[in-house]
């Protein structure tokens, strides 16, 4: 298929906003990760994102902008995609790109769903969702207590393995595409590429599982 000038202008979108998306998911589970260390590691991780101030939410607002342009530009692109493809060639064409490839609007969709659940969950605390206990010497939420809690409970741990599962098959893929777009995968790198993509996908899906599976077995506790 030919591209044109329109659709090489999104894929270029999708590639940097794909970078800043995975980018801040990698920090992401690092700043996650200072639970492994106890209450007061990520409490104190917490309170110098506070810190902070409004910049935070700059950020978070930025990060919700780039997540929604990636799927707009990813749904235009795919509609654009099908119009093109001849009814023939649609087999094949699964058939070579693969259940990743095939999955990658829905599995957006989904991870668009599941940050909006994420955001309620601990960011905007909204009454009901979880255990929100203030500290009284910092005047915050203690990060801790309400994380533990929460994953004290198989469906909410559930929603959150399953929302990691997507994001396997987003990354496993999008990664690969990413390398594509700007040029640096051939017929002989691509299956390293690919390679790469899975595992950076593999490392993210464990790191992220890893919390909520630890606690709801007992591994961490309060």
């Amino acid at each position: 298929m030919q591209l044109t000038q329109s659709s090489v202008g999104r894929k270029i979108i999708m590639a940097v906003t794909g970078i800043v998306l995975v980018a801040f998911v990698c920090v992401h589970l690092l700043g996650n990760s200072s639970l492994f260390f106890g209450a007061d590691a990520i409490n104190a991780y917490a309170q110098k994102l506070h810190s902070l101030g409004p910049f935070v939410w700059v950020f978070r607002l930025v990060m919700l902008a780039a997540f929604a342009i990636h799927i707009f530009f990813g749904i235009q692109l795919t509609l654009e995609n099908k119009a093109a493809t001849p009814e023939k060639n649609v087999q094949v064409k699964r058939l070579k790109t693969g259940f990743g490839a095939e999955t990658m609007v829905i599995s957006g969709l989904i991870l668009l769903a599941f940050v909006i659940y994420h955001l309620l969950h601990f960011t905007v605390r909204v009454p009901g969702m979880g255990v929100y206990e203030m500290n009284e010497a910092t005047q915050m939420v203690n990060v801790y207590t309400m994380v533990v809690t929460a994953f004290m409970s198989l469906l909410k741990v559930a929603i959150y393995v399953i929302g990691m599962v997507f994001l396997f098959l987003h990354v496993g893929h999008g990664f690969q595409s990413l390398f594509q777009t700007i040029g640096l995968s051939n017929d002989k790198s691509l299956p390293v590429m690919g390679l790469l993509s899975k595992l950076v996908a593999f490392v993210l899906l464990l790191g992220y599982i890893s919390i909520p599976l630890l606690i709801v077995f007992g591994g961490i506790k309060l």
